[in-house]
């Protein structure tokens, strides 16, 4: 009893005495949840802006846009958008919005604040570490906002960086400094992420409540405890990737890029042996569970809130524990099928399309016990209630066109179209989303103390859905 006692008293932390202590270096888990939500709120406007230019200029592509050639002076001359201005927008946005957004609101913004709430401990099993990784995180996101000032701007080689254009400096407009900054700034998200996922880890196995086994963990806790182990798993390749490309651009090695390259005339003679296909495989490793990384948390926050609001139990609790285990599993053995057009052996590619199929049956488990979940229960269409259901709505409609593109014949045609765009933003750009939208509704009272506005919260989810589709 007394060890017990003591095992706690560890993870106990003196109150903060000053500002700076409680709301800025705090170790308090709550204030950090709020950190990591506010830095995903403002990355999030960030990547909006962004998004915004991109389809200014694909609608109106000879117009003049209002302030851009103060803000990029080189890319947008006159007002005007060149096309390696609209590359740099569109690389920076998906890279804000996937690592920034998407990767930091669900898990370390609403899980730091309520996983320790809701499996009865004083706070995370680290909170140094907690404050640490959330400043790393921080500082990651600054970097990655610094790519757009340094010589030559942002980076222009897409979300995935795919090499040798994003290994060589020479290689275009923007694949100077701005390059570099945009690899130092993923590696040290990767850094913080790591260590959010072992504090996640180490919390959900040590510091359970008394009598409160793994099988009766809310679904929101298993979702923040799967989705820590895949970005122990992932993000470790992506720092390991991120280090061997830095030092293909910084230190001459071929880690990456094959001998006898021509760019602009020229040939490429510090480089040999080098595999670009290395790199996809090494990133779509890390890109694949990437995406359960940022909606296994929805999933887990949807599962609370249609319960709630149906006011019954979670419909077949240990059939979607079994699913958000699976899928956290099977998510580590499709990343080929984003590679279908490389020129991989037939053989390899029927079997990461195999594997694409599987991975559908434990989601649509989930969706069918959320439907199980609302049926003949007393539902209260409140706001959080809303956005739950939207993002069961689009996971749908954006799984049902994953189908298409695990098929390496339809892929082979639908590869590199707003096919893929499309299919990648329903469930990563819009259902994702909506579960935030329904995780803020919900928690905005616990976490603020303040209640939202019912009605404009509807109107909010109208315009949302409605627009999303």
């Amino acid at each position: 009893m007394a060890e017990t006692h003591a095992h706690e008293q560890v993870h106990v932390h003196a109150a903060p005495t000053g500002f700076i202590r409680k709301y800025i270096f705090s170790l308090d888990h709550k204030v950090i949840g709020i950190q990591y939500w506010l830095l995903a709120l403002a990355a999030v406007f960030i990547g909006m802006a962004l998004s915004l230019l991109m389809r200014w200029h694909l609608v109106f592509p000879q117009s003049k846009i209002p302030l851009i050639d103060a803000i990029f002076p080189a890319g947008a001359e006159g007002g005007i958008m060149t096309p390696e201005l609209y590359l740099s927008l569109m690389t920076m946005h998906a890279t804000i919005m996937v690592f920034f957004v998407l990767t930091t609101a669900p898990q370390s913004g609403f899980g730091n604040y309520i996983l320790p709430i809701q499996i009865g401990a004083a706070d995370m099993a680290f909170p140094t570490l907690n404050m640490l990784s959330f400043w790393v995180t921080f500082v990651g996101f600054i970097a990655i906002i610094a790519a757009f000032f340094l010589q030559g701007g942002a980076p222009l080689s897409g979300w995935t960086g795919y090499p040798p254009l994003s290994a060589l400096p020479e290689a275009g407009p923007g694949q100077g400094a701005g390059q570099t900054m945009w690899i130092i700034s993923l590696a040290i998200f990767s850094a913080g992420s790591l260590l959010g996922a072992l504090n996640f880890i180490t919390t959900t196995l040590n510091l359970r409540a008394k009598g409160l086994s793994l099988m009766r963990m809310p679904l929101t806790v298993w979702t923040w405890f799967i989705t820590a182990i895949l970005g122990l798993l992932a993000f470790a390749v992506l720092l390991a990737g991120g280090a061997l490309l830095l030092m293909d651009r910084v230190a001459g090695t071929s880690f990456f890029v094959p001998g006898g390259l021509i760019v602009s005339d020229k040939i490429i003679d510090r480089h040999s042996g080098g595999s670009p296909l290395l790199w996809q495989h090494l990133f779509w490793f890390f890109g694949h569970p990437e995406v359960y990384i940022a909606i296994l948390p929805s999933m887990g926050m949807v599962s609370q809130i249609l319960s709630t609001f149906s006011r019954k139990p979670v419909f077949g609790y240990r059939a979607m524990v079994f699913a958000i285990v699976a899928i956290g599993v099977l998510g580590f053995g499709v990343w080929g099928h984003h590679m279908f057009m490389s020129g991989m052996n037939p053989y390899t590619s029927i079997a990461f399309s195999v594997l694409t199929m599987a991975i559908g049956v434990p989601s649509a488990i989930k969706t069918f016990n959320w439907i199980g979940t609302m049926l003949g229960g007393k539902i209260r269409f409140a706001s959080p209630m809303l956005f739950a259901i939207g993002f069961v709505s689009l996971f749908v409609t954006g799984g049902l066109s994953g189908i298409f593109l695990g098929q390496p014949p339809v892929d082979f045609y639908f590869h590199d179209t707003y096919f893929v765009v499309a299919h990648f933003h329903m469930i990563m750009g819009v259902a994702s989303i909506f579960g935030m939208f329904a995780g803020t509704y919900y928690w905005f009272p616990k976490m603020f103390g303040r209640m939202m506005h019912e009605g404009l919260g509807k109107i909010h989810f109208a315009l949302t859905f409605v627009g999303s589709y």
